[in-house]
């Protein structure tokens, strides 16, 4: 029987994790699908208090997991599929296995958005990525283009910069909604262009045609 069950090991979780263990609930944080969660996938994070230089997203996921261990929180990898909320103690069942717990902390968080396009599943890996950090170095010289007008896109598009010919930022508005300090820095990069008032229909395979 646990006292506390997280799940989710982004930064929320990890949060509820410093404070459940420091409260000696020895609290039991499950990974989920993205271990660390999106800010694992992130450059640099320049809004966290008490780094005026900013840091990388990894970098900081590492030091809150480690600062949650020092207290007494324990991780497992895994995935909840299911859960009886219905009465206590909570059941839930992680990668088949059943574990009880008084109190439950749901911190799942978000994951990369996709575009939802035939094509695109099967081009993960093979050209199409969610994520500029881990595959920016295969697109040495390259064109390439990001969907979407948000922080984490322009965050991604001045990523690339440092890789790519040329990135091309894709947006269905005619204005970004990014904050304007990362709309400054992408509007300032002479290697990013926009193609505004656009959607994606589909992907096309230029080696398979």
């Amino acid at each position: 029987m646990r006292d506390l069950i997280i799940l989710g090991s982004g930064p929320a979780g990890l949060t509820a994790g410093v404070y459940a263990a420091r409260a000696r609930l020895k609290p039991l944080i499950v990974d989920g699908h993205e271990p660390g969660g999106q800010l694992t996938l992130t450059t640099m994070v320049e809004n966290f208090p008490g780094f005026p230089d900013g840091l990388m997203g990894p970098d900081l996921i590492r030091s809150m997991r480690q600062q949650a261990e020092r207290f007494g929180a324990e991780y497992r990898p895994g995935t909840a599929t299911a859960a009886d909320l219905s009465r206590r103690p909570f059941r839930i069942a992680i990668d088949g296995a059943t574990q009880e717990c008084r109190s439950l902390i749901i911190a799942t968080g978000a994951s990369a958005k996709m575009l939802g396009l035939e094509s695109e599943r099967k081009l993960v890996g093979h050209g199409v990525s969610t994520c500029a950090t881990c595959d920016g170095f295969f697109f040495q010289d390259q064109e390439v283009m990001v969907v979407g007008g948000g922080d984490s896109s322009m965050e991604e598009a001045l990523f690339l910069t440092k890789f790519a010919k040329r990135v091309t930022v894709i947006h269905r508005r005619d204005k970004l909604r990014a904050s304007k300090i990362m709309q400054d820095k992408a509007f300032a990069n002479q290697k990013i262009a926009f193609l505004w008032d656009s959607v994606p229909e589909e992907i096309l395979d230029v080696g398979q045609q």
